[in-house]
């Protein structure tokens, strides 16, 4: 084994196995793929790494995590050699090592911060400064979020300028997420057995939501 080989990380190991892979006399089916062919792999990949999370396996875990960074590789590696893109892997480090480091201005400069709420109000605030073109907080929110996880992350928006509760009947104080969990499925099954898309009936009153919320700012 060379002193090169010798020298790589597991990391660089993989990085190297997809550009061979990807590289002239490789793998045909990799060579064909595009960015947008890709999509439905890394959700899929994503939703078995949330399972591999939720099972506390500790070997699935490494499984789905190394199916989901695979993807991260094979996107940066496509990026590489497409016209207009050109940047690898080592490009989208970089720029998550400068992004985390002066998102973090508590341990990495000297802005003190104590509680996790003044964190979250530091990062809000340098996102802005980041993003001057966004004019609205819902700005860069995936529209393509399972509802309920859309759900939430609106409602974290609406509550920032009072408007969480508007509009929405006083909810039960609920017992755990098992009672939770089934007084949605029991939702789901009433309103399609009535016809009703559950799903489509919960965007279209986040769509209302998200105009509230542009209103109010």
């Amino acid at each position: 084994m060379s002193e090169e080989k010798k020298d790589q990380s597991k990391l660089d190991e993989l990085i190297e196995v997809m550009a061979v892979l990807r590289a002239p006399g490789g793998c045909p089916w990799d060579a064909e793929q595009t960015h947008e062919s890709l999509i439905k792999y890394l959700i899929e990949e994503t939703y078995e790494l949330i399972d591999a999370i939720e099972s506390g396996n500790r070997d699935e875990m490494i499984e789905e995590l190394g199916d989901v960074l695979y993807q991260v590789i094979f996107h940066a590696d496509l990026a590489s050699t497409t016209p207009g893109e050109e940047f690898d892997i080592q490009d989208v480090a970089a720029h998550m090592t400068a992004k985390m480091v002066g998102r973090h201005p508590h341990v990495f400069g000297d802005n003190k911060l104590e509680t996790a709420d003044e964190v979250i109000q530091v990062w809000d605030e340098l996102k802005k400064a980041e993003k001057p073109g966004r004019t609205s907080t819902l700005d860069g929110i995936p529209q393509s979020m399972p509802a309920l996880a859309l759900a939430e992350k609106l409602l974290g928006k609406a509550e920032k300028v009072g408007l969480e509760k508007q509009h929405l009947p006083d909810p039960p104080i609920w017992e755990s997420e098992d009672e939770v969990g089934s007084i949605l499925l029991s939702i789901v099954s009433s309103a399609r057995e009535q016809g009703i898309d559950a799903e489509k009936a919960l965007r279209v009153r986040l769509r209302e939501l998200q105009e509230d919320i542009r209103e109010a700012e």
